[in-house]
């Protein structure tokens, strides 16, 4: 359980197999909305985003969905002021910031529905998603941030960039949480006969979570977990990004990681 002082929400943790655990708080019957976190078959993030007015009772229903989730974090007010409208609007603009980060695959089969709310319901609800967003991530979820945000702002980098065969022409800088490839970036097409698997379902990925589009540029910034993965997606190739990421001044990026 989380919560923050002078906020009147609270944010629960749960495993799959905690569901009856987590039945017995009086709380647990609350209105909010709730996360469904898992990994797909080549371990990528997945997440689905809900809303219920009874959370456990929602939260039971999806046991019998295919095992696509493991934990869920339930998102509810301690006074159990939520009410529909509140949730509606707290499903959609989730959806949406986890749309726009392209950190994990949204399993949601369509865009949820926005409700109309009062000005100063927005403005109370403005305040729960910031809060909201900081206790999933401290929860170990980063699905929501942006690259401009404070998790994920470059760490004194400069801009880097990758300039090589087949269309290959990215721009990156680091981040606190790995590499992050800005947008606009194209990868190279086709790829070398030597480029892994494991790098081709995560280019696969890309492209079909248009990340990547059918020009093969990246339409948002993209945040991974190391330069090379950044680089070999970049070039097509396997890649050690530490030497192949260079500033125009052309120093690697090892040399300024040291430095760092």
């Amino acid at each position: 359980m989380c919560e923050l002082s002078n906020w009147n929400g609270r944010i629960y943790k749960v495993s799959r197999n905690e569901l009856s655990e987590f039945e017995k708080r009086n709380d647990s019957t609350h209105t909010g909305i709730y996360f469904l976190f898992g990994k797909d078959d080549d371990n990528n993030t997945t997440i689905y985003i809900g809303e219920a007015e009874n959370i456990i009772s929602r939260l039971k229903q999806h046991i019998s969905d295919k095992n696509y989730w493991n934990d869920a974090i339930a998102v509810i007010s301690k006074d159990n002021l939520l009410n529909k409208a509140h949730v509606k609007y707290l499903e959609n603009e989730f959806y949406l910031l986890a749309n726009e980060s392209a950190r994990a695959k949204i399993i949601n089969r369509s865009t949820p529905t926005r409700s109309s709310i009062s000005e100063y319901d927005e403005a109370m609800l403005k305040e729960f998603i910031e809060n909201t967003k900081m206790l999933v991530n401290t929860l170990g979820y980063k699905v929501f941030d942006l690259i401009n945000e404070n998790n994920s702002q470059p760490i004194e980098s400069p801009t880097f960039f990758i300039k090589a065969a087949r269309g290959a022409d990215g721009s990156g800088i680091v981040v606190a949480d790995g590499f992050a490839v800005l947008k606009g970036s194209s990868i190279a097409n086709p790829v070398t006969s030597s480029f892994s698997p494991g790098l081709e379902k995560k280019r696969q990925f890309l492209l079909d979570e248009n990340i990547i589009n059918e020009s093969f540029e990246f339409t948002k910034d993209y945040v991974f977990n190391s330069p090379s993965t950044a680089a070999a997606i970049i070039m097509g190739r396997n890649a050690n990004g530490l030497t192949e990421w260079r500033t125009n001044e052309g120093v690697v990026l090892k040399t300024i990681i040291e430095e760092i």
